[in-house]
């Protein structure tokens, strides 16, 4: 979350977040359609429903929104709340992303990026007011996001994915994912890898304590991983 009124994917928005909150934020940016990186987006739409709140922007890449559209907000699995409680006052508003562009959502500047996964899926470049993070989605070992991140100046911290241990690495390997080993790879692939915090996250639970102790191992990277109600002031 960004200042309350900024989500960058919706696993856990509703089961985090109180039912003022949930109404505050303005959109969310979808870095991809797997199921835990878009299971809240159901219920908070519910809920702001209810509320009578503005529309919620949802904003990934066309593929993305595509997958939403047809097997999740499709009135099957759930409503179709683009249509609720009225077309023109809908619950949710879909804003497509063309990537590499820059677009302004909610009073920041956003830019997706390609990345290595399963199915299409994005990183974002978040900037404003001359500061920027970075927040990779689900990949496993990637080319274009560090070309990218060398050119952006004013990079503040990158929140990045590694999910598996390095004993792992062919299930890593084949379901788009990081270990430590291929993590340490990717991140030197930056002209400075230590210009800005590593931030950790989607370590798989069973190997929480393996996969933190590999990391802690690596050298020449700045590594911290997050855990639950984390909050980075810049």
């Amino acid at each position: 979350m960004l200042d309350e009124r900024l989500a960058i994917d919706a696993g856990s928005l509703t089961s985090g977040l109180d039912l003022k909150l949930q109404c505050q934020l303005e959109a969310v940016l979808v870095s991809h359609s797997h199921l835990d990186h878009i299971r809240d987006l159901a219920t908070i739409a519910d809920n702001r429903a209810q509320a009578g709140c503005k529309p919620l922007v949802v904003a990934g890449t066309r593929a993305t929104l595509g997958v939403l559209k047809k097997h999740f907000f499709n009135n099957l699995l759930w409503p179709d709340f683009t249509q609720i409680p009225t077309k023109e006052e809908p619950t949710i508003a879909y804003l497509v992303l063309t990537p590499e562009v820059r677009t302004v959502i909610a009073g920041y500047g956003v830019r997706a990026i390609a990345v290595s996964h399963t199915i299409d899926t994005c990183a974002f470049i978040v900037d404003k007011g001359g500061q920027s993070i970075a927040y990779s989605g689900d990949t496993g070992p990637t080319e274009r996001l560090w070309k990218v991140l060398d050119e952006q100046q004013d990079l503040r911290a990158l929140l990045m994915e590694v999910s598996f241990p390095n004993e792992e690495q062919r299930v890593a390997t084949v379901s788009g994912h990081h270990t430590p080993q291929t993590l340490l790879t990717d991140l030197k692939k930056q002209r400075d890898a230590r210009r800005a915090p590593t931030l950790l996250y989607h370590i798989k639970p069973a190997f929480q304590s393996q996969v933190e102790r590999q990391c802690a191992k690596l050298k020449g990277v700045d590594l911290t991983v997050l855990a639950l109600g984390d909050q980075l002031l810049l």
